[in-house]
C-alpha cells in the first residue's frame, strides 16, 4: 500500500475517532483535571464538566449570578489525529510489538491531554480574573502556568504525537528487508580464465 494511502486512512482514522469520542473524552479529561486540581488548592473549589465540546470551569467561590467561563478542548486533543496519521506510515502496524506501542502511546496522550487541561485551568485562574489573581498568583506562577498553557497549544501536542510515534510505534515495528548480496564474481573469473585457450609454446629453432 502507497505511503499516501497508508497516511489518509490514518488521518480519517484519527478524525472519526477524535470527532465520535470527544463527548465521552471530555467528560473523562474533566473529571481527571478535577480530581487533579483539588489535590492541591486549598480550598478545594474547583468543580469542571464537560458541555458540548467545551469545558466549564467552576468554583464553590464563584457568585451564584456570575457565569461561567469554558475552555475549548478539541485544540487540546486534536494530536491523536497527527499520531494516528503517522502511525498509519509504520510498516507491520498490526504485528503485536506495533500494536501494544499504539496502545501505550494513547495512554501517554491522555495523560498528557489531562495535565493541558490541568495548565489551562491554572493559566485561566491566574491571568483571566483580575484582583483575584493577583490575590492568589504570584508573578512567577503567573507566567509559568501561562507558558505551560501556550507551550502546549503551539509545540508540545504536535511534539508529542511526533516522539511517541517515534519512539513507541516505529521502534517496535519489523525492520525493513534488505536485497540479498550478489554472488561473488571470483569464482566464475577463475573459471573462464581456466577455461580460456592457453598461450602457444614457442617452437625451438633447428640446430
Amino acid at each position: 500500500m502507497k505511503l499516501a494511502v497508508r497516511v489518509l486512512l490514518g488521518f480519517l482514522a484519527g478524525l472519526a475517532l477524535w470527532w465520535s469520542a470527544t463527548p465521552a473524552y471530555n467528560r473523562l479529561l474533566a473529571g481527571m483535571a478535577e480530581g487533579a486540581i483539588r489535590a492541591v488548592e486549598r480550598p478545594r473549589a474547583t468543580r469542571l464538566y464537560a458541555e458540548d465540546r467545551r469545558l466549564v470551569i467552576d468554583r464553590a467561590d464563584f457568585p451564584s449570578t456570575s457565569d461561567r467561563p469554558s475552555l475549548p478542548v478539541d485544540d487540546l486533543t486534536f494530536d491523536v489525529i497527527l499520531f494516528l496519521s503517522l502511525a498509519a506510515t509504520t510498516r507491520g502496524l498490526l504485528r503485536d510489538r506495533a500494536v501494544r506501542g499504539v496502545a501505550v502511546s494513547l495512554l501517554v496522550l491522555f495523560a498528557l491531554h489531562v495535565l493541558a487541561v490541568v495548565a489551562n485551568v491554572e493559566a485561566f485562574y491566574a491571568t483571566r480574573l483580575g484582583a483575584w489573581s493577583a490575590a492568589h498568583y504570584g508573578p512567577f506562577s503567573r507566567n509559568l502556568w501561562a507558558t505551560a498553557m501556550h507551550f502546549w497549544r503551539l509545540v508540545g501536542c504536535y511534539a508529542a504525537a511526533f516522539l511517541l510515534w517515534w519512539f513507541l510505534v516505529r521502534a517496535a515495528a519489523p525492520a525493513a528487508p534488505t536485497a540479498s548480496r550478489a554472488p561473488s564474481g571470483r569464482s566464475s573469473s577463475r573459471a573462464a580464465s581456466a577455461g580460456g585457450p592457453s598461450r602457444a609454446s614457442r617452437p625451438r629453432g633447428r640446430g
